[in-house]
């Protein structure tokens, strides 16, 4: 009640309120949802090693003195083809392009532990940011700390950004040792990819140097050759032969999970809020009911816990939602499952899974909701 209140009612507005609408896109499971969560500092987006755990746009809010960021949390994108092999709504193809109407910056999250894709933007992300050329961009490349042979990031970042990165061409410089020893964090703490002789408006370059670009600089750009001008529209055939985007305003490199470097990117987005009326109260971390938030839950330990195809075809029903006597909730869900043996899994033997789904989401809901959860979960076979 008190959620649907504060998102009902008129948000309060500081004496002169600033925000910015971000847009975090990338390829399924890049890590979207766990670099959400660690701006916001608590958990309401589901997190999973499976594909397609955000099924829907939800919003998150991080209210900071006179600013407001809205995080539009989108689904992964992916194609038609894709879509139907995981059930996906409709809303899923739709969803990302729809939050890219409403972003004032757009962040393009890569995962470079994943050897298969990280030399160059999917398709479908390079349709996006093509069909938003007016929208600044960001690249925040994920999992850096897994990456073994920091050097190759090199490579990485002229691929991703074509060599260009707000306007100008880089010049490469290592600032790594080209052996396997070198240290991990030294690449976290190169974050910053503008030339430091640049004036980027708002960025950080000028009065937090020295908190956000810490270490040796990535690359310096190029005097020579002409500052690029504005976005040019790409057609079908331009995007053919691309690989990255030459429009980055920024590149940042971080680690998600363990909340690596993520300080400095929230820092440079408070910065590039603009003027403008606060559209949550700043009480609201998300426009999320508590309800949508613990089915979300739900359901990425049960996308964790089940093989493949399966968890798609689960549907959630809440059959019990009520506050006890000393502020704890009360929670029955039943979990129903297309086939018998589907619900033999999702039970285990000696109810091991079910439990094991049960406790985990338990403890999940109780750091969200700052309370007691006492969850119960029921499987059955649908109808």
């Amino acid at each position: 009640e008190e959620q649907k209140r504060l998102l009902e009612n008129r948000p309060d507005q500081p004496q002169n309120p600033k925000v910015l609408r971000i847009a975090i896109i990338g390829a399924p499971n890049a890590g979207k949802s766990t670099l959400s969560n660690q701006l916001l500092g608590r958990k309401v987006f589901p997190v999973s090693k499976k594909v397609h755990t955000t099924r829907c746009k939800a919003r998150g809010v991080i209210t900071h003195e006179d600013t407001q960021l809205i995080i539009l949390d989108t689904p992964g994108l992916t194609n038609p083809l894709k879509a139907k092999r995981h059930n996906l709504d409709e809303a899923m193809l739709t969803d990302p392009w729809d939050s890219m109407k409403h972003a004032d910056l757009v962040l393009v999250l890569v995962d470079v532990s994943d050897h298969w894709t990280r030399n160059s933007l999917s398709k479908e992300v390079l349709k996006c940011l093509s069909q938003f050329p007016h929208i600044p961009s960001v690249l925040v490349l994920n999992k850096v700390d897994i990456l073994k042979k920091k050097f190759l990031l090199l490579d990485i970042v002229t691929d991703l950004t074509e060599g260009i990165v707000n306007g100008k061409k880089l010049e490469v410089k290592s600032a790594f040792k080209q052996d396997s020893s070198s240290s991990a964090k030294s690449p976290l703490q190169i974050t910053r990819a503008a030339p430091p002789e640049s004036k980027v408006p708002g960025s950080p370059c000028g009065q937090e140097k020295n908190q956000a670009q810490e270490g040796s600089g990535l690359y310096k750009s190029s005097d020579a050759g002409e500052e690029a001008q504005g976005p040019k529209h790409y057609g079908p055939k331009d995007l053919k032969d691309m690989k990255g985007w030459p429009h980055f305003q920024e590149i940042f490199m971080l680690a998600a999970l363990r909340g690596e470097e993520v300080d400095t990117l929230k820092r440079y987005l408070l910065m590039q809020a603009k003027p403008g009326p606060w559209e949550f109260h700043s009480d609201v971390l998300t426009n999320q009911s508590p309800q949508e938030i613990c089915d979300n839950i739900i359901r990425e330990k049960v996308l964790e816990y089940l093989p493949l195809e399966v968890p798609y075809g689960v549907t959630q029903v809440t059959e019990i939602w009520e506050e006890g006597k000393c502020g704890e909730l009360l929670i029955v869900q039943s979990l129903l499952v297309p086939r018998e043996s589907h619900k033999r899994m999702l039970i285990g033997r000696g109810g091991k899974v079910i439990s094991r789904i049960a406790q985990e989401a338990g403890q999940d809901l109780m750091n969200a909701f700052l309370c007691e959860v006492r969850l119960k979960l029921k499987v059955e076979v649908k109808g």
